[in-house]
Parts: C-alpha cells; structure tokens; sequence
C-alpha cells in the first residue's frame, strides 16, 4: 500500500515529520471538556505540507449529541477534512457509537466524510451493527494493509512506533483527496488566504 498517514493527539509535536506521507488525522476533541491545545497547529503543519487533514473526536460516556456538537463545533476543519469518531472507552455502547456517526453526518455529512476508528476487539466483540459510516479505520498491529477483520476498511493503524503509522486502500494519494472532497482547502488557497489576512 503506497497511501501512508500518521494519526496525532497533543503529546506528539506540532512539527511531526510529513516526509513520505499523504494524510495526517489529528485529534481534536474528547467528550464535551477537552480540545487538543496542539490541534490547530498539527493541522496547519499538516496542510503546509499538502496532506489530506482529517480529525476525530475520543467518545466518551454522556450524551453523543453533544458530543458530535462539541466536536464540529470546535475541530479546525475544513469542507472535505473526514472526521472520525474514536471509539476505544469500554463505557461507550455501539448504539452510542452509531448516535454519535448519525449526528455528525447529520450536522456536517454534505461536507465532509464521517467515519468510525477502533481497534480490532472493539470491532469483532463490541460492535453489533457494523456502522461505521463512509470510512472504518481499524487499529490492528499486524502487517501494514493487512487487518484480522473480514469488514472493508479504509484505513489501517499498524503500529503505534515512533507515531501511530497508518495506510490507506486506496490507489494513490489523487484518489484518496478525491474521496475526501478534496481535502480540504489546498496550500496555495491557504498560502492567498494568509497573505490575504
């Protein structure tokens, strides 16, 4: 698989290597309290250097129409970033889950993909209804596109060494902005727009 990203949260640098990849996912949000102070920053490094940007939001126990509010309320995204939910608390339901993907893509579903990332027991053991909206990214650490899961996926974290290291079904970098929406606004609009402001 040649389509490579790395995920990162507020304990990776702003700065994280982009050299060889194509995408970078950075979490903004978790429950209704928390935003990434490094969002922000991770992001715009992220398209300073032409990658397709998406962000998740850590599901935790409570109300999933406030989180999903929350969330696009507050992640840095752009029309065409994907947005994730990150289900990895054991306290969050698989209907829960499902409410949270329905309420972002109700509130943000004509711009962007919504998608589901957990990891492989979540998948095979706690998830009952297969919903993981327009994209399932998987947490499995085995070979690189090479999941334990028999669902299609999108996207594949295969190691968390030195950052979570992701690739991607698609066939090139083209092809996975042009699912996107084309992810997001591209560097010259966002070089015009800061010599603009």
């Amino acid at each position: 698989m040649t389509v490579k990203g790395v995920d990162v949260a507020s304990y990776q640098s702003s700065s994280f290597s982009t050299k060889g990849l194509d995408f970078a996912f950075v979490k903004a949000t978790e429950g209704t309290s928390y935003i990434n102070p490094r969002m922000r920053e991770q992001a715009s490094h992220a398209r300073e250097a032409g990658l397709v940007v998406g962000f998740y939001h850590f599901l935790r126990p409570g109300g999933m129409k406030a989180q999903a509010k929350y969330f696009v309320e507050k992640a840095a995204e752009h029309a065409g970033d994907p947005l994730f939910a990150d289900w990895e608390d054991a306290g969050v339901s698989c209907a829960s889950k499902d409410a949270f993907l329905a309420e972002v893509r109700r509130l943000r579903g004509a711009d962007h993909r919504v998608g589901l990332y957990c990891n492989r027991d979540f998948w095979l053991n706690r998830d009952t209804t297969s919903e993981a909206g327009d994209a399932l990214w998987i947490a499995d650490y085995v070979s690189a596109g090479k999941p334990r899961i028999k669902a299609a996926w999108k996207f594949h974290q295969y190691t968390d060494t030195p950052l979570d290291t992701n690739v991607a079904r698609f066939a090139d970098a083209a092809a996975l902005r042009q699912w996107a929406g084309g992810g997001g606004a591209s560097v010259a609009a966002l070089a015009d727009e800061a010599s603009q402001g």
